[in-house]
Parts: C-alpha cells; sequence; structure tokens
C-alpha cells in the first residue's frame, strides 16, 4: 500500500475533492427548470389564444368566424382558435454530458547531507635548566582542539494540476400532443359548423294541440350559436314560451297566418323573415 502522502493518494484525494453532483447536477436541474418553464409557457398561450372569460367566470373557446360561398351562396364557417394554430409544446428529448478531468502531478523531493571535520594541533616545546650547569630540565606542551561540522537539508516539493473540461448536449423538439389535449382538440373539431351569412332559421310544425296549434322555432346566429330570444312572432292570438334551444309559439285555432323573424340581435333589426298560413280546418 503506498504511503498516504504518495503521488498516488494525493491524487485520488484530488479526484474526490471534484464536485461531481454540482457539475453533473447542474445541467440536469437546468433542463428540469427549462422543461417546467416550457410547460407554462404551454399553458399561457393555450388561456392567452385559445380561451377567454365567460359567464359565471367559466373558460369558453375563442371561435374565428370565416365567411366563404357554398354552392353559390354565402354561409359563414365556426372554428376553434386553438384547432388551427399550432400549440407549443417543447420538449427535452436527450441530455448528454461530457465530463473529462486531467490532473498532472509532480513530487520533488532533494537531500543533502554535508560532513566536514576540522583538526588544529598546536605543539608547543620548551626547556629550562636543571639544578646545576651541567644538566638542563625540558619540558613540552602540546595543544590540540577539533572542530567537528555538519550540514543537512532535505528539501520536498508537490505540484498538482487539474484540468477539467465539460461538453453538455441538449435535444430538444416539438413533442407530441398530450393524449387529453387531443380528446379536446377533436371534441372543437367536431364543433365546426357551417350556418347561411344571416344565420339558420327552422320552423317545425303546426302541430295540434287540441283547441290550438303550435309551431317549434329554432334559430342559429351567423356565429352558430343558438339565439332563441332573437326569435319573434307576429300574427294572431298566440303564447310563447322557450323549449330548449328554440321557441314554442302556440295559436288560437282561428289564426291564419303569422310571420316569424329572426333579429339581429334582441329588438334589432330582423335578419331573416317568413310569412306562415295555417289552414285552420287541419
Amino acid at each position: 500500500m503506498p504511503p498516504e502522502d504518495s503521488v498516488a493518494n494525493k491524487t485520488v484525494g484530488a479526484l474526490n475533492g471534484i464536485p461531481f453532483e454540482s457539475i453533473i447536477g447542474g445541467p440536469l436541474s437546468a433542463c428540469i427548470k427549462a422543461q417546467a418553464e416550457a410547460a407554462v409557457s404551454t399553458v399561457n398561450f393555450i388561456e392567452a389564444v385559445g380561451l377567454q372569460q365567460g359567464e359565471n367566470n367559466t373558460k369558453e373557446a375563442v371561435y374565428v368566424v370565416f365567411s366563404y360561398l357554398q354552392n353559390g351562396r354565402r354561409a359563414n364557417i365556426s372554428v376553434p382558435l386553438l384547432t388551427i394554430v399550432p400549440i407549443p409544446y417543447i420538449a427535452i428529448n436527450n441530455i448528454e454530458i461530457d465530463f473529462k478531468v486531467a490532473i498532472n502531478g509532480t513530487e520533488e523531493s532533494s537531500l543533502e547531507d554535508g560532513t566536514s571535520i576540522e583538526s588544529n594541533i598546536e605543539r608547543e616545546t620548551s626547556s629550562k635548566k636543571g639544578g646545576g650547569w651541567l644538566t638542563k630540565r625540558k619540558t613540552s606542551k602540546m595543544k590540540t582542539s577539533v572542530s567537528s561540522k555538519r550540514d543537512s537539508k532535505s528539501t520536498q516539493d508537490s505540484r498538482f494540476s487539474i484540468e477539467a473540461t465539460m461538453d453538455v448536449h441538449v435535444q430538444a423538439g416539438q413533442e407530441s400532443m398530450p393524449s387529453g389535449m387531443a380528446k379536446i382538440l377533436g371534441m372543437l373539431s367536431e364543433a365546426i359548423d357551417v350556418v347561411p351569412e344571416k344565420g339558420d332559421l327552422t320552423i317545425d310544425g303546426p302541430y295540434t294541440d287540441n283547441d290550438k296549434f303550435y309551431i317549434i322555432v329554432i334559430y342559429k346566429n351567423p356565429f352558430g350559436e343558438f339565439a332563441p330570444e332573437n326569435i319573434e312572432c307576429s300574427g294572431g292570438t298566440k303564447d310563447k314560451t322557450y323549449q330548449g334551444d328554440g321557441v314554442k309559439f302556440t295559436f288560437a285555432k282561428s289564426t291564419k297566418e303569422a310571420t316569424v323573424k329572426a333579429l339581429a340581435k334582441e329588438g334589432g333589426t330582423a335578419l331573416i323573415e317568413r310569412k306562415l298560413e295555417f289552414n285552420t280546418n287541419s
């Protein structure tokens, strides 16, 4: 096992110090946030373009009315706006994260050990006369000094450099429509309606009711909406009652004729006018 201060262990320690969670998790978190913002943008687009505020705080689909010729007659077609405009469904389909780390570690060690020994010997000789003139007294002195010097030097140097590169590839595109939205658009497509330019007036009857008779009148305005409040009938003695999307007019048996009108709006000018003649013997 290499010592703790080896280059290998230091390199592994440098690798362990790299914040892989932030490096890899950062791009993933950014993609998740971008996907959430894309979903919110889709919701905002649908609400801003395809829906409008209706009665009782309900949302209603926005319709676009086109006028065109049909069999030589001008007609109106009502189309939900959401069925003819592309709805943005941007989704991240693929994320690739390429991360490369290069660690360069160098370690230098130097050791210097020097020893020096210095010797210094001094010798001193002197002589003296003895007790008589025939004898001499000789004395010697020696002085020695020794010095020792030792120098030691140790140097250790470690250098590490980390080079990191990261490539993030994000691929996004138009996502397929959610099944719920596809069903809603299918229902809206079935709601496309074609009506005459001035609307469509339908009269059913007369039907006998004991000593009276009645007719059922249904009117669609140029926008394709049922508008029973825009129906008026004049002539004879009658009763007016609303019945579903239409109006029921009940007449006395003696009534000979009546005029049914479809108004542009309640109390407005007549767009369609039809005169009816009744056979009281029927």
